[in-house]
């Protein structure tokens, strides 16, 4: 399992160097999940070898979510005058989220040739 985790963050170190070492705009640690997407691609056995350690990390996916509400918490005086504003800006950003991401499926699944 720790060879597993320390491939994971390897992977995301190789994408934060390269992202930050050439200046593109794309995220580190998502440069490194597609580089190892393509590692799983290259060795299957490794990708099925790191599943067990995959699944335990998206079990406990929900821990992450906990310093965003300690920070919630933490700023709880400025939810009443700047909550109405936080909540129309998140309001705004999950529905274009969700367009946006209709819109992509809607023309790659035209692009592909899928049936309507």
């Amino acid at each position: 399992m720790i060879l597993h985790l320390t491939t994971i963050l390897v992977f995301q170190l190789i994408g934060e160097t390269l992202t930050r070492s050439l200046g593109w705009v794309v995220p580190g640690p998502v440069l490194g999940m597609a580089l190892l997407l393509v590692f799983f691609m290259a060795v299957p056995r490794v990708a099925k070898a790191m599943q067990p350690t995959a699944q335990g990390l998206l079990s406990h996916l929900s821990l992450l979510f906990v310093p965003a509400g300690v920070g919630i918490v933490g700023h709880l005086d400025r939810m009443g005058t700047d909550g109405p504003a936080i909540f129309l800006a998140l309001l705004i950003s999950t529905a274009l989220s969700i367009a946006v991401g209709a819109l992509v499926f809607s023309s790659i699944a035209r692009w592909m040739g899928a049936e309507e």
